[in-house]
């Protein structure tokens, strides 16, 4: 089931500061957001199942998507729109056979390799990076660049979200060596107006998915 977003924004409580995650991810939506990972992996699963049935509550309101990260039970607990995966973590497959067709099944992919082997699988989409240098994917090694991005891209068989270090100003140059969309945790989750971020990011990703579809090539 192909994804029908954008932008992809990934959570990170750690980032809104005395606002809370609810109220940012509300911000986000009214910024356009329409596709929401739940990924605050710190927390243990009575803490995290109940935020994961208020986001929920949340974002069915205002017509969004909400994935949960790597948690499929959690997922299935408060009927969220899909998973999403590590490369290294659940079988995609047998991921698949639990949740069935009709939810979507998204993997962080960082090679060519788990790219193709996640699309042999049964992800429905990947985010693939990191393409720029960002703390929040340090232990994933140096950057993938843009290179990796557009080889990627091209030889991908499933929709890719360009993810690590993005930011409104980078958007066009990973969409125009081919990402299908692009991920964002603190270009958004990080600013003092989040609502303001995710609109100009939103609009910044749609720009250029709408210059490639009519320049020539």
């Amino acid at each position: 089931m192909p994804p029908d977003w954008l932008l992809y924004l990934i959570t990170d409580r750690h980032r809104v500061g005395s606002r809370g995650l609810h109220v940012a991810v509300a911000d986000a939506m009214r910024g356009g957001v329409r596709a929401v990972q739940l990924r605050e992996k710190d927390l243990p699963l009575r803490a995290f199942l109940p935020l994961a049935a208020e986001i929920r509550k949340l974002t069915a309101q205002m017509g969004a998507r909400l994935l949960i990260n790597g948690r499929v039970d959690v997922m299935l607990a408060v009927d969220a729109d899909g998973v999403h995966l590590r490369s290294d973590s659940l079988p995609i497959r047998a991921v698949r056979g639990v949740i069935g067709p009709n939810k979507f099944l998204g993997v962080s992919t960082h090679s060519l390799v788990e790219v193709e082997r996640a699309a042999d699988d049964g992800a429905d989409f990947v985010t693939f990076g990191p393409v720029y240098e960002t703390p929040a994917k340090v232990r994933y090694g140096a950057p993938t660049g843009l290179d990796a991005l557009a080889t990627v891209c091209r030889r991908a068989r499933v929709p890719v979200y360009a993810l690590g270090g993005i930011t409104r100003a980078r958007i066009p140059e990973v969409v125009a060596v081919g990402a299908y969309g692009v991920a964002i945790i603190g270009e958004i989750m990080s600013s003092r107006d989040i609502e303001h971020a995710a609109r100009t990011c939103l609009g910044a990703v749609r720009h250029a998915t709408s210059r490639r579809s009519v320049d020539p090539g």
